[in-house]
C-alpha cells in the first residue's frame, strides 16, 4: 500500500498544465494553421454537404427544412461560429473579398429576382478558373450545389465574403 501511494505522491505534475485551449490561447502557445484552417472548411463544407436534398423551408434550419441562411447558419453553429441569421446580415460579417480571391468555405451572396437587397447566400465548395460551386439551399430544390455558370447566379452574383 505504501509503494502505491508513493507512486502516485511522485506522479504529481510541479510545472503548469495546460488543460483548455482557452488557456493555451492565453498563453500565446495556440496558434490556427493554415492546415488547421482547411481541415475546418472541409468540415464545414462536409457539414453542409451532408444536407443535400433536404427541402427548403422558409427560416428552417433544421432537417426538416432549410432557407439559404437558415443551412449556413445551422453549418457554422455546428463548429462554435455564430453567423447572424439573414442573409443580408451575414454579408456584413467577415471580411468583402474580391472575385478572383475567393476560396472554398468563404460565404458567396446573390440579388435574386430582381431585389435592391442581397436575399440569398450560399458557401464555396470549389473554385475552379471560370466557375464557382456553391452549396445552399433554393426555394424550388432545397438544398443543392449550383454554380456561378448557371445564367440565373452569374447575373444576380454580388459579393463573396470570407468568415475564417
Amino acid at each position: 500500500m505504501l509503494i502505491v501511494l508513493t507512486f502516485f505522491s511522485s506522479c504529481k505534475s510541479t510545472s503548469g498544465i495546460v488543460t483548455s485551449k482557452t488557456e493555451t490561447k492565453k498563453s500565446g502557445h495556440y496558434k490556427v494553421s493554415k492546415s488547421t484552417k482547411s481541415h475546418l472548411i472541409e468540415q464545414l463544407i462536409n457539414s453542409a454537404s451532408d444536407n443535400l436534398g433536404v427541402n427548403y423551408r422558409s427560416g428552417g434550419t433544421t432537417k426538416k427544412g432549410f432557407d439559404c441562411s437558415g443551412l449556413m447558419y445551422a453549418t457554422f453553429k455546428q463548429f462554435d461560429i455564430t453567423l447572424p441569421r439573414s442573409s443580408s446580415e451575414m454579408a456584413k460579417v467577415g471580411k468583402k473579398i474580391n472575385p478572383d480571391k475567393i476560396q472554398k468555405g468563404d460565404l458567396i451572396f446573390f440579388k435574386t429576382n430582381g431585389r435592391s437587397v442581397i436575399n440569398h447566400v450560399g458557401m464555396v465548395i470549389e473554385v475552379l478558373s471560370d466557375e464557382i460551386k456553391f452549396i445552399h439551399s433554393s426555394t424550388s430544390k432545397g438544398v443543392v450545389i449550383s454554380s456561378t455558370k448557371q445564367g440565373y447566379y452569374a447575373k444576380s452574383f454580388v459579393q463573396a465574403n470570407r468568415i475564417l
